[in-house]
């Protein structure tokens, strides 16, 4: 069962890859086109410019959960590749149920007012010709932190069966 539930983590953090790695692509070209009209035809547009900045806070706040899903995220890893695959997969656990989780929800619950700010009062660019409804990348923040907990959740369940199968492994073992 939790094989299972482990395969559904395992693409639901894939499509967020995919989804990461299109917004890369809309933000290399909304870039090259800025560039282009800027220093081709010395013309530009505040609302493009402001588009680099919003999707590649998409890059960064989506790509945050899968990123830590598939294990590029930084660690110490000096004490931590020493260990056994078990100790491994206990200290995940441990680490995302002690700090991970806590924290998403605390900047997840505590960011949704701010988004409401921004909401109620329609805060937009504060630059001529700029993008409007600001709320929506204000958003981004607390959806991001939910997402990071849902990730959280997947990798807590792959260390759970990581552990079980070393632990059955090793049963097998010394029982042959």
């Amino acid at each position: 069962m939790l094989v299972k539930i482990e395969t559904f983590f395992d693409r639901f953090a894939d499509a967020m890859g995919h989804l990461t790695a299109v917004i890369m692509i809309a933000m290399l070209l909304n870039v090259f086109y800025d560039v282009i009209m800027r220093y081709l035809f010395k013309t530009g547009s505040i609302a493009m410019q402001e588009m680099e900045w919003h999707l590649f806070s998409l890059v960064f706040l989506i790509g945050i959960s899968y990123a830590l899903f598939k294990n590029g995220h930084v660690r110490v890893d000096i004490i931590y590749d020493q260990l056994s695959v078990k100790k491994q997969a206990l200290i995940n656990i441990a680490g995302s149920v002690i700090f991970l989780i806590p924290f998403s929800l605390l900047i997840a619950f505590g960011s949704i007012d701010f988004v409401l700010e921004a909401f109620h009062t329609g805060e937009i660019s504060g630059d001529p010709g700029g993008l409007t409804h600001r709320w929506l990348i204000k958003a981004l923040l607390p959806f991001s932190f939910f997402l990071l907990v849902f990730s959280t959740i997947g990798i807590i369940v792959k260390n759970i069966n990581l552990y079980q199968s070393v632990h059955v492994k090793s049963h097998k073992e010394k029982g042959a």
